[in-house]
C-alpha cells in the first residue's frame, strides 16, 4: 500500500484546477470526500448508474501538490569421346557395261527406301506418344507458366522480406486486437518480469504489472505502456510531483492488472463495484489491484473510435487516478476537453454539453 496511507486506494496529494495549471478544459474539482475504508461511495454510485464505465475518466484537476550442389567432375575423357567417322564400305568394282553399278544402285535405293519408312514410322510413333499424354504436356506447361507467374511481378509480403523492421511501439499501440467481450479466463495471473526505474525525483510509487494467462495479448507491450504513460509529464508525474517504478517482486504500492472481462468483474466485486453491465475496468480499492478490462484494452470504446493509442493512455490514467484518490468529474462547457476522470468510455456528451476526448490529466503540459 502507499506509504503513509491507511489502506489501498487512499487519496494522495491534490488535483488543482485550471487556475493552478491543469490545462484547458479542466474545472475546479468538487469537494473531496473524507478518507474511509473500502471503496469511495461516489465511485460505487457511478458504477450503479448503468453508464458505460468505459468512458475515459479524465482527471479534470491538476497534480502539482506531491513530489513525483555436387563438386564431382562429370566431364569424360576427351580421348574416349572423340568422334570418329565410320570406315567406308567395300564397294564392288564397277561392272562392265555398267550393269554392276546399276545393280548396286538399285540395292542401295531399296535400302534407302526401307530406312526412310522405318524412320518415318518412328517419328510418327514418337509424335503419337506425345499427343497421347496431354495431361503430362499441359502439366509441364502449367509448371512453366506457373513459375513465370510467380516471378518478380508479384510483390513479396512485408513479413517475408528479409531484414524487415518489426512494428514500432507506436504502431502496436495504435492497433486493435481480437478478444471476446464475454471471455472469462481461469483467473491465474503472471507478473511481467523485469524492472523499470522511476525516472523522476518526486514521490515514488512502486507497482507491479500482472497479466492474466490465456488472453493472447502482449503483456510486455502492456507493461511498457503503463510505465511510459504514468511517467509522462502530461500524466500523474506532472511537473515532478510523482514518479512511478515498476517491480516484479516484493510488495508494491499497487498492482495494475490486465484481465479478461469475467476476471475483472470478479475482482471489482470485491470492492462493491459491478463492471458487468458496461464491460468496464475499475480500481478495486479494497484490494491491491487496479483492474484493466482486457476487452477494452484490445477493442477500445465507441467514444474514441479508432484512436486506440490515446484510448489506452486514458484507460491507464483514469484508473490510476482513482487509485490516487480522485473521483469522477465532467467538463462544464461545450467543446472543452473532457477531464481524464470523466467516464469517457461511456460518454463524451451529456446534458447538451459535448466534450472532446482527452487521455491526460495535464493535456497542456
Amino acid at each position: 500500500m502507499f506509504s503513509g496511507a491507511p489502506g489501498y486506494g487512499a487519496p494522495q496529494g491534490s488535483y488543482p484546477g485550471v487556475s493552478q495549471g491543469a490545462g484547458p478544459g479542466h474545472t475546479v474539482p468538487r469537494q473531496r470526500q473524507a478518507q474511509q475504508p473500502g471503496p469511495r461511495q461516489a465511485y460505487v454510485d457511478a458504477f450503479g448508474k448503468g453508464d458505460d464505465v468505459f468512458e475515459p475518466h479524465s482527471a479534470d484537476q491538476a497534480l502539482r501538490s506531491g513530489p513525483y550442389y555436387s563438386a564431382t567432375d562429370w566431364d569424360p575423357d576427351p580421348a574416349e569421346t572423340e568422334h570418329k567417322a565410320p570406315p567406308a564400305p567395300d564397294l564392288p568394282e564397277k561392272a562392265k557395261g555398267g550393269k554392276g553399278w546399276t545393280f548396286t544402285g538399285i540395292a542401295a535405293a531399296a535400302v534407302t527406301t526401307v530406312l526412310a519408312v522405318v524412320v518415318a514410322g518412328q517419328v510418327t510413333e514418337g509424335r503419337e506418344d506425345t499427343s497421347a499424354s496431354p495431361q503430362a504436356s499441359s502439366g509441364a506447361d502449367r509448371e512453366v507458366k506457373g513459375s513465370a507467374a510467380r516471378g518478380d511481378t508479384r510483390p513479396t509480403p512485408p513479413s517475408e522480406v528479409e531484414g524487415a523492421a518489426p512494428p514500432t511501439y507506436n504502431q502496436l499501440m495504435a492497433k486493435k486486437y481480437p478478444l471476446d467481450a464475454n471471455l472469462k479466463a481461469d483467473g491465474e495471473f503472471e507478473a511481467i518480469r523485469g524492472f523499470d526505474q522511476a525516472p523522476g525525483t518526486g514521490q515514488k510509487f512502486t507497482y507491479r504489472v500482472d497479466v492474466e494467462k490465456g488472453l493472447g495479448l502482449d503483456g510486455g507491450l502492456f507493461a511498457q505502456a503503463v510505465h511510459k504513460t504514468l511517467n509522462d509529464d502530461r500524466s500523474w508525474a506532472h511537473d515532478g510531483g510523482r514518479t512511478f517504478e515498476r517491480v516484479s517482486t516484493g510488495r508494491p504500492d499497487f498492482v495494475i492488472t490486465l484481465a479478461s472481462p469475467g476476471t475483472t468483474a470478479f475482482w471489482c466485486a470485491k470492492s462493491g463495484l459491478d463492471t458487468t453491465v458496461d464491460n468496464v475496468s475499475c480500481d478495486s480499492a479494497a484490494t491491491e489491484r487496479v483492474m484493466i478490462n482486457a476487452y477494452r484494452w484490445a477493442q477500445g470504446a465507441k467514444t474514441y473510435g479508432d484512436k486506440m493509442y490515446a484510448y489506452r493512455q486514458m484507460l491507464i490514467n483514469h484508473e490510476i487516478g482513482h487509485r490516487l484518490g480522485y473521483g469522477h468529474v465532467t467538463c462544464d462547457k461545450n467543446g472543452e476537453l473532457a477531464p481524464v476522470m470523466q467516464q469517457q468510455s461511456k460518454f463524451l456528451e451529456y446534458d447538451g454539453i459535448k466534450c472532446r476526448a482527452n487521455p491526460w490529466p495535464f493535456p497542456g503540459a
